[in-house]
């Protein structure tokens, strides 16, 4: 693909638009209207287009790149219009145009309209730096700087970066380089060296020592960022992985004295976003004091999961699916997240939020509107987020008797003990905190009313997991109902969606035993990610660090998703803590309340991962791929299951080859 420019003519007083097919700007920096245009291909993702203009008032360095896209997108950029296919009657058909002031460098190469349009090399590079507040923490050791590693190793990072590590604590550049060595893997895929990459990565990395709330300190990093930047066009990206209360103490900052003054500036925030309504509302307020929403990416990794980000992709791409994706086939949709430990070390952190304001208010109903929306007029990324707003304007407000919290307690199990909640000395030994949430909301619109969609989230729990599952409805009329027998939720036809761990799609269908009989069994068509694709799943915080250096915004919350979010949750948090609602406590590694499963059934739902044989199906499906009939069956046998539920697994497990 190429962009070509036609010139509409300088005569006219009246600023023209520029009209860019397949593209989308992420920065644009001009002193003056432009009278020609240069682009060119330089990566996978990327366009660059340079803006030469008229030699009496000639700007040096008007360049700036574009973000591939399905989209397009008008900009008012001068007397030039720019598009795929151009006017045939306003292009020269010369082989090679070199007459800059008549706006004519189309055939150009790089380094011949370097030559004519007088550019300097310098002043057409661009630079990213990066800056992570709170670089001593354990979000930016364990995630952050490896994400950052991870994109450097696969080349996706810019020529020219750099990446600084801000914090209060006194550190020289060498102890940074070797705290952030401990945690830097590489890519299992990759031949090149992977010491030689580390080293080259490092060598990129610095620290800086000071406050978050004096100008004083920022004006220092600007100073540094400056002497790296070395000239060239600098696009800084702020990430605060630093406690919201200090938020806008450092925007204010670095708005004033280590803002980029001739690219863009960006600011990653971490969760939590306010802790209700009025809080949110008055972060989101004071970070608009000294930024604009577009620099704004409110991160929410759960997002940048793998399976999360092919969701749209399953349901619009394919048509079996889209047609069904309303309450005239499915029955209900449960979103589950559960952890197999506690609060180990976050007991006080967590107290102050718990279960709901941590998971369910953020992550979950993140998933849930990408399920729920309506198909978006386009894939870029305001659209998106448009119609994932309207999902969250068209809920039902949230009841008390709709919702189940609880909390773990103390429990022993093989000999080894495990702590309560509260036995963990940070949090207080009368708390209430939910340690563990379970809800039924409901779409009041056309394609979703009625249905139920629970959500379920918690710690301490019996294993760990994050996955949709959708139940279609009942096959009206079946003509082998008598072969399930009077359970006829066996026939449930299920798709299952798992975002982690051995991420997975696999759809529950009814088939014929293999046989004279007529017995049926729920087979699994399975895409088990590890099996079909070689290639390792990047970490969610590598893709959403790479959207925003490219200002691609799709998996970023905006505010008035935000505002939406809490409105549905505040009421019910409110009410929770007023009336002190006690949890249900469980055991350690139990499968949780009791009252969840109660909650399902008053909506005829049943939790579809508490079933036993689907559990133990998949850990089949994942760890006896190779073993043998016999090593299969002294597994299972060490479970000590009833024999009707061993003589499935096994029938299951050696009959489907798993």
């Amino acid at each position: 693909m190429a962009l070509s420019a036609a010139k509409l003519g300088s005569s006219r007083a009246a600023p023209r638009m520029i009209l860019l097919n397949h593209a989308t700007v992420s920065s644009i920096h001009l002193k003056s209207s432009p009278s020609s245009i240069y682009a060119r291909g330089v990566g996978p993702r990327y366009w660059h287009l340079s803006i030469v203009c008229k030699k009496e008032d000639f700007y040096c360095g008007g360049s700036f790149s574009l973000f591939r896209s399905l989209m397009l997108t008008w900009l008012d950029l001068g007397d030039f219009i720019a598009a795929g296919t151009p006017p045939t009657s306003s292009i020269s058909k010369a082989p090679l145009q070199k007459d800059i002031e008549n706006g004519s460098c189309l055939g150009l190469s790089s380094e011949e309209y370097n030559r004519e349009a007088c550019l300097d090399a310098s002043e057409q590079e661009s630079t990213v730096s990066i800056t992570v507040f709170g670089a001593s923490g354990d979000l930016a050791k364990k995630k952050i700087f490896p994400a950052l590693f991870a994109l450097y190793y696969e080349d996706c990072l810019p020529k020219h970066f750099t990446i600084f590590g801000y914090a209060r604590s006194k550190m020289t550049d060498a102890e940074l380089r070797t705290m952030v060595s401990k945690t830097l893997t590489c890519r299992i895929d990759k031949r090149e060296n992977c010491g030689q990459k580390m080293e080259q990565f490092l060598e990129r990395c610095f620290y800086h020592s000071g406050q978050y709330d004096l100008e004083e300190s920022l004006a220092e990093l600007d100073k540094k960022l400056k002497e790296q930047e070395a000239g060239r066009l600098s696009n800084r990206l702020f990430y605060l992985s630093i406690p919201p209360n200090i938020f806008i103490d450092v925007v204010k900052s670095a708005s004033k004295s280590a803002s980029s003054k001739n690219g863009w500036t960006r600011v990653i925030v971490e969760k939590p976003f306010g802790r209700d309504t009025e809080s949110s509302a008055a972060l989101t307020r004071g970070l608009k004091q000294y930024l604009e929403e577009d620099q704004i990416f409110r991160i929410d990794h759960y997002l940048g999961k793998e399976l999360v980000e092919n969701l749209s992709v399953l349901r619009f791409s394919n048509l079996v699916f889209e047609p069904l994706w309303s309450r005239q086939y499915i029955r209900n949709v449960q979103l589950t997240f559960s952890e197999d430990f506690g609060t180990e070390g976050r007991g006080g952190y967590f107290d102050n939020y718990g279960i709901i304001r941590d998971i369910m208010q953020n992550h979950l109903l993140q998933i849930f509107t990408l399920f729920a929306m309506e198909t978006p007029i386009s894939l870029d990324a305001e659209d998106i987020r448009n119609e994932k707003a309207k999902v969250l304007h068209s809920m039902k407000p949230l009841q008390l008797e709709d919702v189940v919290i609880g909390q773990y307690k103390s429990h022993t199990r093989n000999g080894i003990s495990y702590p309560g909640y509260t036995d963990d000395k940070t949090v207080p030994k009368n708390s209430l905190t939910p340690t563990f949430a379970a809800a039924a909301l409901f779409i009041d619109n056309a394609r979703w009313d009625g249905v139920p969609f629970l959500m379920k989230a918690g710690k301490a729990l019996h294993t760990k997991q994050a996955e949709i599952r959708v139940q279609f409805c009942h096959v009206p009329g079946n003509l082998y109902k008598r072969c399930f027998g009077t359970d006829i939720d066996l026939a449930t036809n299920e798709l299952i969606i798992r975002v982690q761990p051995d991420e997975a799609i696999y759809l529950k269908i009814n088939n014929k035993l293999p046989g004279l009989g007529m017995k049926l069994d729920r087979s699994n068509l399975n895409l088990l990610y590890s099996s079909r694709y070689s290639k390792e799943i990047p970490d969610a915080y590598e893709r959403l660090l790479l959207d925003a250096i490219e200002g691609e915004r799709r998996l970023f919350i905006r505010s008035d998703e935000l505002d939406a979010a809490w409105e549905l949750f505040t009421p019910l948090l409110k009410e929770l803590e007023e009336k002190k609602i006690a949890p249900e406590l469980y055991p350690y590694g139990s499968r949780g309340p009791v009252g969840a499963h109660y909650l399902a059934a008053k909506y005829n739902v049943r939790w579809g991962d508490v079933n036993t044989s689907d559990n133990l199906f998949h850990q089949l499906q994942v760890g006896t791929r190779k073993k043998k009939k016999h090593e299969t069956c002294a597994d299972l046998n060490k479970l000590r299951l009833p024999h009707g539920l061993l003589d499935n697994l096994l029938h299951r497990n050696v009959t489907q080859q798993v």
